[in-house]
C-alpha cells in the first residue's frame, strides 16, 4: 500500500464537502427533518429533477423509523402505502389482509440511497433554527450546526435560499413553531395557529395525514407527523404508509407549483 498523506486526506474531505455545500445555497426545496416523510419528499422531488437538500439535526438520517416500534426494527405499512414501498424495492411480507411488514433498517437505508442516487443532497448535524422571509413568504432556511446548538454557544447561523421549504421534523414541529413565534403569519389551520398533536388513533391519523399535507403558509409545506401536529390531528404510531404518502404528496404539489 502506498504512503498516505494526511493533509491530502483532510483537503479531500473539506474541499469536496464545501464544494457541494456551496452548490446548494440556492435550491428549489429545503427539507427540515430526515424522517420517512422528508426522505420520501426528497426522493420524489429529486427524481422529478428538482434541486433539493435535506437537513437533519442528528448524526443519523431516518428519524424514528430506524427503531420500528419500541425498538423492534420492523415497521407496518398498510395497503395504501404498498405501491411506494414496491417502487423503492423494499421487500414486504403480508402479515394480515391489508397489513404488510418490512425491515425498518432496510426501509430507511433504501430511502436514503434512492433519494441520494436521484440527486438529493443530505446534510446531517444541521438544525433549521429559523426561516428566511420576504414579503410574507418563506424563502429559505437559517441553519446552524446542531453540536453548536447543543453546546449553547453563541455562534451565528448561515442561510440557504429555497423556493419552498418542507417542515418534516415530526412531533416537535420545530420550524413551524419558529414561524408562528417570529413571523406573525396566519397559518392555514382552523384557528390560524398551530393546533397541536392529539393522542393515538391510527385509523383517523392515517386517513388525515395526506389531507393535512398542505402549504400551511406561503412557501412552507408541512408533511408527515408535522402535518398532523399542525392541524390538530391524532398520532398513528409505528405504521408508516401515511408518512410515505404524505412526503410523496408534498413533493407532487411543490413540483407542480414549480
Amino acid at each position: 500500500m502506498r504512503n498516505l498523506d494526511e493533509v491530502v486526506i483532510t483537503k479531500a474531505i473539506v474541499d469536496t464537502y464545501h464544494q457541494r455545500f456551496m452548490d446548494d445555497l440556492d435550491i428549489d426545496v429545503a427539507i427540515a427533518g430526515g424522517g420517512p416523510a422528508g426522505l420520501m419528499a426528497a426522493y420524489k422531488l429529486a427524481k422529478a429533477g428538482r434541486k433539493v437538500a435535506l437537513y437533519e439535526r442528528k448524526l443519523s438520517i431516518g428519524g424514528g423509523m430506524w427503531g420500528g416500534g419500541i425498538g423492534c426494527n420492523v415497521i407496518v405499512v398498510q395497503e395504501e402505502g404498498r405501491a411506494l414501498m414496491e417502487e423503492l424495492g423494499v421487500p414486504l411480507t403480508e402479515y394480515a389482509p391489508g397489513y404488510y411488514t418490512a425491515s425498518s433498517i432496510d426501509t430507511v437505508a433504501t430511502l436514503i440511497q434512492c433519494a441520494m442516487r436521484a440527486g438529493a443532497s443530505m446534510y446531517n448535524l444541521y438544525s433549521v433554527e429559523d426561516v428566511m422571509i420576504n414579503d410574507g413568504r418563506i424563502g429559505g432556511v437559517v441553519l446552524n450546526k446542531s453540536p453548536i446548538e447543543l453546546a449553547g454557544l453563541h455562534v451565528d447561523p448561515i442561510c440557504v435560499r429555497a423556493k419552498y421549504v418542507i417542515e418534516a421534523t415530526g412531533h416537535p414541529l420545530e420550524v413551524l413553531h419558529r414561524v408562528q413565534q417570529k413571523c406573525a403569519v396566519t397559518l392555514a389551520t382552523p384557528s390560524g395557529k398551530i393546533e397541536g398533536e392529539r393522542s393515538m388513533n391510527a385509523t383517523l391519523a392515517e386517513q388525515a395525514v395526506v389531507q393535512n399535507t398542505i402549504e400551511i403558509t406561503p412557501g412552507l409545506y408541512v408533511a408527515g407527523m408535522a402535518a398532523n401536529a399542525a392541524m390538530g390531528t391524532y398520532r398513528m404510531g409505528a405504521v408508516f404508509g401515511g408518512m410515505l404518502l404524505s412526503g410523496a404528496h408534498a413533493a407532487m404539489r411543490i413540483h407542480e407549483s414549480l
